[in-house]
């Protein structure tokens, strides 16, 4: 019988998942480079965010704040590869200064985990958040995750189209203009509805 994914020693699954990195090609020929977040890696995501746009700040956010409080930082930082674990592609132009995008996922229990990404405005539409994506669900997958929940603005239509690209949408609730979507892993079989 198979050794639980909860019952493994916590230093298996905590310790820094290199198989995630990855040399990425996008539609517009730049070079980006796929890693995960160290934990309390704390610099790209303020640089991140001090390049989005407040629209796109408002979108991932839901709130157009110039500045991300401190108390936000640490807790997007606070990494342990196992529960909670952030991937970024960075420009590799720029390294570690060159952050355009960010993907993360947070445990909500056992089996679900809540999920977020950004892409920087002039990145966008260039296969970087497909890529992200991917690469977080497959890591929540292996992590014993099925159930994702993605909190959105109700009109950010181009989150709505990458997750279905993702999953199916299990239940969905819209409220003062936030949906909040429970979705399943689409399997490559599935067809998305477009």
């Amino acid at each position: 019988m198979g050794e639980s994914m909860w019952l493994r020693p916590v230093t298996e699954l905590s310790s820094y998942p290199t198989e995630l990195d990855a040399h990425v090609t996008l539609t517009d020929q730049r070079r980006i480079r796929i890693r995960a977040l160290h934990s309390h890696e704390e610099g790209p995501i303020r640089l991140l965010h001090e390049r989005l746009s407040p629209r796109t700040r408002y979108l991932r956010f839901l709130s157009p704040i110039p500045t991300l409080p401190d108390a936000l930082v640490r807790r997007l930082a606070c990494v342990d590869y196992r529960r909670r674990l952030a991937v970024v592609a960075e420009d590799e132009a720029a390294g570690c200064a060159g952050v355009v995008a960010i993907a993360s996922f947070s445990a909500v229990d056992e089996t679900t985990a809540e999920v977020a990404v950004v892409v920087q405005d002039d990145w966008q539409r260039q296969g970087i958040g497909t890529v992200l994506v991917s690469t977080l669900l497959d890591a929540a997958e292996k992590r014993g995750f099925g159930r994702f929940v993605a909190t959105i603005a109700a009109d950010n239509s181009i989150i709505r189209r990458l997750l279905n690209r993702f999953g199916r949408v299990v239940t969905s609730h819209t409220r003062l203009g936030v949906s909040e979507l429970v979705f399943a892993r689409r399997r490559s079989w599935e067809s998305a509805v477009p």
